[in-house]
């Protein structure tokens, strides 16, 4: 996975600036910005992906690969014609016109359906779409993401819902190989492990400097 984190590094789909924050939607800062969606512009990067998400689903013998919108559709799409297995997607709330859906697709009544995301955060959205997939009918092995903040609130909300997440790389590794390309000093990954402990204090510490 070392090769999965250099390559994100790489191309800047998660770039590193505990200096210069970012500003989350919600109004939080935060020293990292994750953009996966980038790597559908690199052929050998998004293979590398896909390479390693279908390893991790083969052998779960499921019967449908679902994607996560908007964001975790593409990667689905690619899994699923990998795998020669049906692809749903999931809304983040049912349609407010047409037939109202929320999933898009279909599945039969006790499918084994795998969920695709491409970042963890706190896990809402992984779960609120594995929630829908579970109200259908469907099975929900596993959510499957490219990326994970490793937040605790991520492992708290997972827990609660007693669905299983798992991604190809997490910030501890993503930090491990920044520092050692000398992307970031160590005291930068200092900062940055600290956001992650409390990403909520560390941005009312940077607001309030």
């Amino acid at each position: 996975m070392r090769q999965i984190a250099e390559a994100l590094l790489q191309i800047e789909a998660v770039t590193l600036s505990p200096e210069n924050p970012y500003t989350w939607s919600s109004g939080m800062k935060s020293p990292i910005y994750c953009d996966n969606r980038l790597t559908l512009s690199y052929p050998d990067v998004r293979n590398l992906i896909i390479d390693a998400i279908v390893e991790v689903v083969r052998p779960l013998d499921v019967d449908v690969i679902a994607g996560t919108a908007t964001a975790g559709i593409p990667h689905a799409t690619l899994v699923a014609d990998r795998l020669g297995l049906p692809l749903v997607y999931v809304r983040s709330s049912a349609k407010g016109h047409g037939k109202g859906n929320q999933i898009e697709g279909r599945f039969e009544p006790g499918a084994r359906v795998v969920v695709i995301e491409d970042l963890l955060s706190t896990g809402s959205s992984s779960i609120e779409a594995a929630k829908a997939i579970q109200e259908a009918g469907g099975e929900v092995v596993k959510i499957q993401a490219i990326f994970s903040y490793s937040l605790s609130r991520l492992a708290i909300n997972l827990l609660d819902s007693g669905f299983t997440a798992h991604a190809l790389i997490t910030l501890s590794d993503l930090l491990d190989v920044a520092v050692k390309k000398r992307i970031i000093s160590k005291e930068e990954y200092a900062s940055l492990r600290d956001w992650r402990n409390d990403p909520t204090g560390w941005s009312e510490r940077v607001l309030s400097s």
